[in-house]
């Protein structure tokens, strides 16, 4: 095919969380009607989506993108579909998958010429889907958070007895791994909120606040709990994060709860308690 002709392509985003916006490209759709051409090509893998987006239902998601495949190759059988130059890949996509609140959207029309619409579709699918698996996001633990303290508590010679410290409350339990006592236990907990959507950040809070609810019921124990919390990479989630920092506030148990940017105040208020024991 010499003669370059008119195509439309729209790609298709996972919107993991639709507050946040946060989403990543699965699929592209690309028509040339000259060319009788309508044809896309969606993910087959998700490591990717599993990396960023920890959460995904991956049964789900599979089968979203064995539907869209199976209707797309059924939209291009009929014969009136591969000629509609009024329709741009856009409109055809949204016949097959219509625009809902669900988490697959498809984003606005783009267009080009092109010369053989199998290779074009080859790489915007290659540019807008695949490459970004080069890029790997990854989450900071509970222990990356804490790393830190433990540097500058080591710099700074402060060799503080840390051991386990078991809560028995009268319909659940609790072990603090980082543990000392001076006068009344204290228990440092690292809290990585470095996920990948608002809900995930959120939920981590609710999980931490329920549990220290259920063990402080019954329990005798006197414990003074001080949370680091680490942000999110996104600064998109970092209204998620102000909310989860709230919940966490007002957590059983919770004497404080410090952000990483604030490390050194936890430093020093470690660093008096360890001196005037």
């Amino acid at each position: 095919m010499n003669k370059k002709q008119a195509y439309t392509y729209t790609v298709l985003r996972y919107v993991h969380d639709v507050v946040s916006g946060e989403s990543l490209n699965v699929g592209v759709v690309l028509h040339t009607p000259a060319a009788r051409f309508l044809r896309g090509r969606t993910r087959k893998t998700i490591r990717r989506l599993k990396q960023v987006f920890p959460d995904l239902d991956r049964n789900a998601f599979v089968r979203s993108m064995k539907a869209v495949d199976r209707g797309l190759t059924a939209l291009a059988q009929q014969p009136n579909s591969l000629f509609e130059k009024q329709t741009d890949a856009r409109g055809h996509a949204l016949k097959v998958l219509p625009s809902d609140d669900s988490s697959l959207q498809w984003s606005p029309a783009g267009a080009g010429l092109t010369d053989d619409p199998e290779k074009t579709l080859d790489r915007l699918y290659e540019r807008h889907v695949v490459r970004y698996d080069l890029t790997s996001v990854r989450r900071r633990t509970d222990e990356d958070v804490w790393r830190p303290v433990q540097d500058k508590l080591a710099e700074r010679g402060i060799d503080v007895p840390f051991q386990p410290k078991a809560v028995v409350g009268t319909q659940d339990s609790i072990v603090f791994e980082k543990a000392w006592q001076n006068g009344h236990w204290h228990a440092y907990e690292p809290v990585s909120l470095d996920l990948a959507d608002a809900d995930g950040i959120k939920d981590k809070a609710r999980r931490w606040r329920g549990h220290l609810a259920a063990v402080a019921e019954g329990t005798p124990e006197e414990i003074h709990l001080h949370f680091l919390l680490g942000r999110p990479q996104n600064t998109s989630l970092l209204d998620a994060y102000k909310t989860a920092k709230a919940i966490m506030e007002h957590a059983h148990f919770a004497t404080e709860v410090v952000d990483e940017n604030e490390i050194d105040n936890l430093i020093e208020s470690i660093e008096t308690e360890y001196h005037t024991q």
